[in-house]
């Protein structure tokens, strides 16, 4: 069953070689600077942040960027990385959505890029991380793992088990 995921990454890179939106995995202001920064060199892209900082203040760091309000939506639906994954991915497809930028800090991304390839992949959509850099040690292992576990848990029966 898994074997497809490969596949869809696959495809949908050859159909979408370049970012069509970013994401932004909440957890920081310098995550959401850095996105806008990024989003300064690609004025078409449209950008996620999943459960980052207040309305006020990400609407403030867009701004300074001279990001657009219309450009930047902010969703608070997610309560940990599966969920920042699984709240947004069906609003991915429904655009037709296939490569995203995936912006989250450097000793986050071991995971995000695991959950991304699974959750995302799973449905079509790949991702070309961009860490953030930070001083912090890299998560453990266990962390992805688990992270791993629930991912399967969401493709297969649509649950995420957040409240575990």
């Amino acid at each position: 069953m898994l074997l497809f995921i490969p596949v869809r990454l696959a495809i949908a890179y050859y159909q979408a070689p370049q970012p069509q939106a970013i994401l932004v995995l909440g957890g920081g202001e310098d995550r959401e600077q850095f996105a806008a920064q990024v989003a300064e060199f690609y004025p078409a892209l449209k950008i996620w942040v999943s459960s980052g900082i207040p309305p006020k203040k990400s609407h403030a760091i867009f701004k300074a960027a001279g990001i657009a309000d219309k450009r930047v939506y902010l969703d608070y639906r997610a309560t940990d990385t599966v969920t920042n994954f699984t709240t947004l991915v069906r609003v991915f497809q429904q655009l037709h959505i296939q490569h995203l930028f995936l912006i989250t800090s450097d000793y986050h991304m071991p995971r995000a890029k695991a959950i991304a390839t699974l959750v995302l992949g799973s449905q079509g959509i790949t991702f070309t991380p961009l860490p953030v850099p930070s001083n912090q040690t890299q998560e453990s292992l266990l962390h992805i793992i688990r992270d791993i576990a629930r991912s399967l848990l969401w493709i297969v029966t649509g649950y995420t088990g957040a409240s575990l």
